[in-house]
This record gives C-alpha cells, sequence and structure tokens, in this order.
C-alpha cells in the first residue's frame, strides 16, 4: 500500500489505473533493479560462476522489463483487439516476468555465490517479484470487474 499511496488521487477508484499504475510502478523497479545488478557486475573479484549469474540474471531482468514495457503498452490501447484478448495477453506478459525473476535467482542457488552478492541480488528480485506480483493480481482483478 505505501508504494501506491503516492498515486491515489490520481488512480481513485479505478480499477484499470490501478493496473496501469501496478505496471508502470513494476517496470520503473525492474528498471533500477536492472542498473543494480549490472553494476554489481563490473564489480572486482567475481568468479566466473558469479559473473554467469549476473550475466543471466540481467538477460532475465531485461526479458521482464521487455514484457512489462508490453502490458503497459497494451493497457493504454483500445484498438483492434478485444479487452478479453488484451487482458489475456497482459496477463501471460506479466506472469512471465514474474517467471524471469524465479529464473534470475536460479543462479544465484549455489554455494559457490558469495553470500553478500546473493543476499544485494534477492533484496533487489525479491522487491521486483512481489511488485509484480501485486500487478499481476491488479490486472486480473480488472479482467474480471471491468
Amino acid at each position: 500500500m505505501t508504494t501506491f499511496s503516492g498515486y491515489a488521487s490520481e488512480i481513485q477508484a479505478s480499477p484499470k489505473l490501478l493496473a496501469r499504475t501496478a505496471l508502470s510502478v513494476s517496470l520503473n523497479t525492474t528498471r533500477s533493479a536492472s542498473t543494480v545488478i549490472v553494476k554489481l557486475s563490473k564489480s572486482h573479484g567475481l568468479k566466473p560462476k558469479e559473473i554467469a549469474a549476473i550475466r543471466d540474471c540481467v538477460e532475465e531482468l531485461k526479458d521482464s522489463v521487455d514484457e512489462l514495457k508490453r502490458s503497459c503498452d497494451e493497457m493504454g490501447s483500445g484498438g483492434g483487439k478485444s479487452f478479453e484478448l488484451r487482458m489475456s495477453d497482459i496477463q501471460t506478459w506479466v506472469s512471465a516476468a514474474l517467471t524471469d525473476e524465479d529464473t534470475c535467482m536460479d543462479g544465484f542457488s549455489g554455494k559457490y555465490i558469495n553470500g553478500n552478492l546473493k543476499t544485494t541480488v534477492r533484496r533487489q528480485i525479491v522487491k521486483v517479484a512481489h511488485l509484480i506480483s501485486i500487478a499481476l493480481a491488479f490486472v486480473s482483478h480488472y479482467a474480471a470487474h471491468p
């Protein structure tokens, strides 16, 4: 609620605006997390497995950004597809973005990964996954009750 309280006057009681805002916040947070993790990749003394895990994670975050951007664009679109098809596409893309975050964390599960590195990445990914999950819930609610 804290994340979205700043948007309350804009959203008011609109499920569509709530879903759109949640997608936008998720997109911006995912971009920020990607920037943090890219900076981590430039740290000195990383082991090859850590570099590979970071590289894979950045690629997954890039995919998430693309999927969330498509979702935001589609949410603002009014033409072409039926409402049901647009919502179905958005739900699919947001679900895929959520899966990307899980896949990112898979690379950090081994005992060969530095604990501080793992903690820093996990903190970023948990925040992103939490917001994407909330966005998916808001999108699903809007899809069911336009």
